[in-house]
């Protein structure tokens, strides 16, 4: 039996009544089945690990389409609504690159390489000002990378002191040490990306030895048959076992007495609910207020509006319900184009497709932000039927904004003082001090004023203490390259934890690692040529198709991920024309 039901429920807020008997003994079940599993797992070379890979990655491309379409239809997208195409690459997709880049970690081992002896690599300052540190460029790393995600690139920081001989011999993790079990853990899987729990199971497996036990989050239900089917080669030898069930599921687990580790990604409320009960170690992703940093220049009509559909889709993918999403948005009081800039902002807002606000307990952090900020701006209905709020406020009367994290669709523009440098540095340690979390920033900044800031930007960009910082990009890029790390800046406590403990992804299972930072191209094709001569990236696309004003990104999305399942070259071909009409 792989899959144990409970009663439904939040993750959040354990009960009191005690489970009943025969769930409680399917539980026990399961994790006997897995410490069994565990001395299998501690059996089997890095060449039958990295098989084991390759079965994972058909039997997930078996499933995908069936993937995108429960998970798209569970959120209230019907058929043919124009951004199905996020459940394809927020699920399947992310699966598919992750495994691709796990075995290729795991061939390298096998073979007594490191997995990053073959990396181009450099330094970032530090931002204690005590030199620099080791930089790993992680990708692109293929010509199919390089033409689908063209212009985009990303880096991996180790923390200071760690030397790059280091950091190649320490590349493995566990697969260093292949034999030593780390026992059982426990996955408690977020509610709003699918591929989450599926990429958290396979980071407790290769970064730790670790065999888990899947409690899914009571939204992604639904999904737990393409869960088993994706996941068969792991259930069927005893590497995985997933349950359902609510917060009284979820409580009897960090409690069992064989269970050794526990991992959640949810919210920083669930994570206090489990802490005071815990005996284990425990990980954690739990989101946070993201700042958006909009650095002023000399922006074209067109960089206006681009940029400008760029911070909507920040906040409005999945309709808000992200802990990546953008929320607030730090912009220059003083900037000429100020106006013309947020004038862009309400326009795009509105453009976008409407779509449900799904996620349990929505409703109350709309109303929360209704309440706080009657003054708001509503789209998608008028008064308070609007489904999404768009907060134009004093940097004085922001509070709540910076300190709340509505997982909703609220965006707030906060205005800051400054030009060039200074405001910059007045946004750096904005961000820093007063918004809730380190998870990720996002920073906007055209080609000529970076290349005039010169040094002083990239001090800027060491001083932005979270776990990823996105440079003309969008911190999801991050979470979805498989190379780069995802988790909060270094530092949170079991006291003290407001975006989390640890990181995930890192398929070259990297040690003592302080963020990744994503590059992307501040304009799209064709405007991209201009940047590129400046050293900035080239964009083949006109837009990228995640974008939610994308006309295409559907077919788009749908197409990437096929091609990452069959490497069909005629049909990608199709599918980069339906690209440049987007």
């Amino acid at each position: 039996m792989t899959t144990v039901t409970g009663p439904a429920g939040a993750n959040a807020d354990p009960p009191d009544e005690t489970l009943p008997d025969g769930i409680r003994a399917a539980l026990d079940a399961a994790i006997e089945d897995l410490q069994t599993g565990a001395r299998t797992w501690s059996l089997l070379t890095l060449g039958q690990r990295r098989t084991l890979m390759q079965r994972l990655r058909v039997a997930t491309a078996a499933v995908a389409e069936e993937w995108a379409d429960t998970a798209a239809t569970s959120k209230g997208l019907a058929p043919g609504h124009p951004l199905r195409g996020e459940e394809w690459l927020s699920g399947p997709y992310a699966a598919l690159v992750a495994l691709d880049a796990y075995a290729d970690t795991l061939a390298a081992l096998a073979a007594g390489r490191s997995p990053i002896a073959g990396l181009r690599t450099g330094t970032a300052p530090d931002s204690a000002r005590e030199g620099d540190r080791v930089v790993l460029h992680t990708s692109p790393l293929t010509a199919t990378d390089r033409l689908l995600l063209s212009g985009y690139r990303t880096e991996v920081w180790l923390q200071p002191g760690v030397t790059l001989d280091e950091a190649r011999r320490e590349a493995g993790l566990g697969q260093r040490h292949p034999t030593e079990s780390g026992g059982v853990g426990l996955v408690l899987g977020a509610g709003n990306i699918t591929s989450i729990p599926f990429l958290d199971v396979m980071y407790e497996l290769l970064a730790f030895n670790r065999v888990a036990v899947l409690k899914v989050n009571p939204t992604q239900d639904a999904l737990v048959p393409v869960f088993e089917r994706a996941l068969a080669p792991l259930i069927e030898p005893g590497f995985l076992r997933i349950v359902r069930g609510g917060g009284d599921v979820g409580a009897y687990l960090t409690r069992h007495p064989s269970i050794s580790h526990v991992h959640i990604t949810g919210s920083e409320a669930t994570f206090r609910a489990i802490v005071p009960s815990l005996s284990v170690p425990i990980t954690a992703e739990l989101g946070g207020v993201s700042p958006i940093i909009v650095v002023p220049g000399e922006w074209s009509r067109a960089d206006l509006r681009f940029q400008a559909e760029h911070i909507v889709t920040m906040r409005l993918h999945n309709s808000g319900h992200n802990c990546i999403a953008g929320q607030v948005v730090l912009l220059s009081q003083d900037w000429p184009q100020r106006a013309q800039f947020l004038a862009e902002l309400r326009d795009a807002y509105d453009r976008a497709p409407q779509r449900p606000v799904w996620y349990p307990n929505s409703d109350r952090k709309m109303d929360a932000a209704r309440k706080a900020y009657p003054d708001a701006v509503w789209s998608g209905g008028a008064g308070d039927g609007g489904t999404r709020a768009l907060i134009e406020t004093p940097a004085a009367g922001a509070s709540a904004l910076e300190t709340t994290e509505y997982f909703a669709p609220v965006l707030g523009v906060v205005p800051l003082p400054g030009n060039g440098q200074e405001f910059l540095d007045t946004a750096v340690a904005h961000a820093n001090e007063r918004l809730t979390g380190t998870l990720g920033a996002n920073v906007l900044i055209d080609p000529r004023t970076q290349d005039a800031l010169g040094a002083g930007f990239d001090r800027a960009m060491a001083d932005l203490h979270y776990g990823t910082v996105a440079i003309n990009s969008w911190t999801a890029f991050g979470f979805l390259t498989p190379t780069a790390t995802w988790g909060a800046y270094p530092g949170g406590t079991i006291d003290d934890a407001p975006s989390g403990i640890g990181v995930v992804h890192n398929a070259f299972l990297l040690d003592r690692v302080e963020r990744t930072v994503v590059h992307g191209p501040f304009r799209p094709f064709p405007r991209s040529a201009s940047s590129a001569l400046r050293g900035h990236g080239l964009s083949v696309l006109p837009k990228p198709p995640w974008f939610v004003t994308s006309r295409t990104g559907a077919a788009v999305c749908e197409g990437f991920t096929r091609f990452r399942m069959d490497g069909d070259g005629a049909a990608m071909g199709v599918t980069l024309v339906k690209a440049f009409r987007a």
